[in-house]
């Protein structure tokens, strides 16, 4: 059985975002029941940036990615974040598929908050802000358009011209660019940066807010403003990445937020274990850490799409 090689190329035109919403909210609650197995992601910090190794099991499938952050990239012309999965059969190990993992990783992040904003937002959502207005925003713009009509998405970034190519990439919303402060003050906000130190500050956020925190993966980083995490019910997807490298992992170590205000996972909110937004005023925040069976789901559903085909075959690892 050859294994199937999948560049970027190929990988982009199979992933509908629809359909990775999909198995993204079913992965996280088959977490819930106890079906998926998943160690902590494996860090390796260097100088101009980070690898990290993120294996796990769903059933009928198993994979690993390796992953990097490099702040530095675009201005050497590459993106910040690259990856490569490795997808195995549970059963015999054997390698079925190596592909590319960099729009996996989009793709699953942005449906990864588009779920949480479903359980946790306020009902009837009608405007989105979006802090960030990279390749991240494009997914979570799309992800979040499984579930919401918006009358109004409020994009800013740092950078002008990448509010403009956002804009230009996705004609049929109605995307405007805003001052930092204005994006913030919408129904359901995305923040997507790499920043070590809080951008959103607590008295821009509006009463009933749901907050997608997206940017801080690794130790030290942190885009909200304590005081929001103080105010707000708090749900991770995973706890002990979360506490580690997630939007909470600087409060925390610092003694700034009781482990108390952690309210739940993901994965239990959907299971309906847990209650997502109690009422129509609360603040809530999805920390969102990225997880390497969201990676595999989507991995197997891209698998399942090409499987058998030899236009994809790379070459069989089995001697003999």
């Amino acid at each position: 059985m050859p294994t199937l090689f999948l560049s970027k190329s190929q990988v982009l035109p199979l992933l509908d975002m629809r359909e990775v919403v999909s198995v993204v909210e079913e992965a996280f609650k088959m977490v819930a029941e106890g079906k998926i197995v998943m160690p902590p992601k494996s860090y390796l910090i260097l100088e101009k940036g980070d690898f990290r190794a993120m294996p796990a099991a769903i059933p009928g499938g198993a994979g690993v990615k390796w992953v990097n952050v490099h702040p530095g990239n675009p201005a050497r012309g590459y993106p910040t974040v690259m990856a490569v999965i490795i997808y195995s059969d549970p059963e015999t190990g054997y390698p079925l598929a190596v592909m590319d993992g960099t729009e996996i990783t989009n793709f699953r992040t942005g449906a990864a908050s588009a779920v949480a904003s479903k359980y946790l937002a306020r009902s009837g959502a009608r405007s989105l802000g979006l802090v960030g207005a990279g390749r991240q925003a494009y997914t979570q713009l799309l992800a979040h358009s499984v579930f919401f009509k918006f009358d109004i998405i409020k994009v800013y970034d740092v950078s002008p011209a990448a509010v403009g190519r956002l804009i230009a990439a996705l004609p049929d919303f109605p995307i405007e660019p805003r001052s930092l402060a204005e994006a913030v003050a919408s129904d359901i906000v995305c923040t997507t940066t790499p920043s070590r130190q809080p951008v959103v500050m607590r008295n821009w956020v509006l009463p009933g807010t749901h907050i997608n925190a997206v940017g801080a993966d690794a130790p030290g980083k942190q885009e909200l403003e304590t005081a929001i995490l103080a105010d707000a019910r708090i749900i991770v997807d995973d706890l002990k990445q979360a506490s580690t490298s997630g939007e909470v992992n600087v409060a925390l170590s610092r003694g700034l937020l009781n482990p108390d205000r952690i309210a739940g996972t993901l994965a239990e909110v959907v299971a309906g274990r847990k209650p997502g937004r109690p009422n129509e005023y609360e603040i809530t925040v999805f920390d969102a850490t990225g997880l390497a069976f969201e990676d595999v789901a989507c991995a197997r559903l891209i698998y399942e799409k090409v499987k058998g085909n030899p236009n994809y075959a790379w070459q069989d690892f089995v001697d003999g």
